[in-house]
């Protein structure tokens, strides 16, 4: 994508789209004169020419160095500063309503100067009249300031918007590569089990985990995934597990509900399996774990059971796949999902209810 090319149409559409409001406002002004059949004088270039120049010096350099800046007596004292020069300089050389009218001599039918009737005699302007010029500087400063802080406003919401979605995709991949190696050290002692027994099972686990180190390759870098692919993911790894265990009577997996054409956040549910099999695992190799995954229109209840056996936990890695199933929901289901945990006895629950997304051909 040529970025410079882009940034250059965007310049060329601004440029555009000023230069036609701009002249659309000329010509607005210009009316007057055609209805009286005046022609134009050397005021109105002029003070369109300073309006426009003001409008810019606003826009580029008074807004952002100072108003935005909060140095607010400095930005009022300027820009006050500048509409009164530019308001004289109107009054002194391009209004002489306002200049001294000269005295004329006016007379009678018999000749006798006429020196104090009013009615012959033309009043100048009231006072306040001088400060009208300076309305229209005003109205140029006041709506440069609203469209530049409107401008800056949403360029900062945009910049904002970038940075946090920037953040959480960092994020979201330093925790799916947590996930993979704990995923990949668990399997491997599992086959490790199996060859270290000399079982005939070995090559059916090798099999197992190369289906589920395919999909990890090739689908987990995707924002989302077919609910499909993610439940066969989870029966391999369920398999792989069997194939070490001596006892896997109380080993369930229940699946209810259509999986099709619906998505979800990939690896998001193995965290709380490997943690159900871990520590749902005597030192025998009989294991209890009850799964049930159920999916009602886009709704995704997911309930796991494990017994829990006196094992000693590691408190440097026994809370990696929690903590890190905990993040990911918050980050992408931050109002779409529900989290219960609880201890009864000597049975570790967990329930997770989730909102899915309709799968993207």
């Amino acid at each position: 994508m040529n970025l410079e090319g882009i940034t250059t149409n965007n310049n060329s559409n601004k440029i555009l789209i000023h230069s036609i409001i701009w002249c659309f406002l000329i010509i607005a002004s210009l009316l007057p004169f055609y209805q009286n059949f005046t022609g134009i004088n050397a005021e109105f270039y002029v003070q369109w020419s300073s309006g426009i120049l003001l409008f810019y010096a606003n826009y580029f350099y008074f807004v952002p160095n100072l108003l935005l800046q909060k140095k607010y007596t400095a930005y009022l004292g300027i820009i006050f500063g500048i509409v009164a020069v530019l308001t004289c300089i109107k009054i002194v050389y391009f209004s002489p309503a306002f200049h001294n009218i000269p005295h004329q001599r006016i007379f009678d039918i018999n000749g006798k100067e006429i020196i104090h009737d009013k009615r012959f005699f033309k009043k100048p302007p009231p006072f306040f009249f001088k400060f009208f010029p300076s309305l229209f500087y005003l109205f140029i400063i006041t709506i440069s300031t609203i469209i530049k802080t409107l401008s800056e406003f949403y360029t900062n919401q945009q910049n904002k918007l970038i940075s946090e979605t920037s953040k959480t995709s960092t994020e979201l991949n330093y925790l799916r590569k947590q996930t993979n190696p704990h995923f990949l050290f668990n399997a491997l002692n599992s086959i490790y089990s199996l060859a270290y027994k000399k079982s005939d099972l070995v090559p059916d686990a090798i099999v197992t985990l190369s289906e589920m180190m395919r999909y990890m390759l090739y689908e987990t870098d995707n924002k989302a995934v077919s609910l499909e692919k993610e439940i066969n993911y989870i029966k391999n790894y369920i398999e792989l597990q069997k194939l070490r265990l001596n006892n896997i009577e109380n080993i369930f997996l229940n699946i209810h509900g259509d999986t099709r054409n619906k998505s979800i956040e990939p690896l998001l549910l193995i965290s709380f399996i490997e943690n159900a099999f871990k520590y749902g695992t005597d030192y025998k190799g009989a294991a209890f774990v009850k799964i049930k995954i159920s999916i009602e229109e886009n709704i995704l209840d997911f309930w796991i059971e494990n017994k829990i056996e006196n094992q000693i936990k590691d408190p440097n890695n026994s809370g990696i796949g929690l903590n890190n199933i905990k993040n990911r929901l918050t980050i992408l289901y931050p109002n779409a999902h529900q989290l219960n945990i609880k201890q009864e006895d000597n049975k570790y629950k967990v329930h997770l209810k989730l909102e899915l997304e309709p799968l993207e051909n």
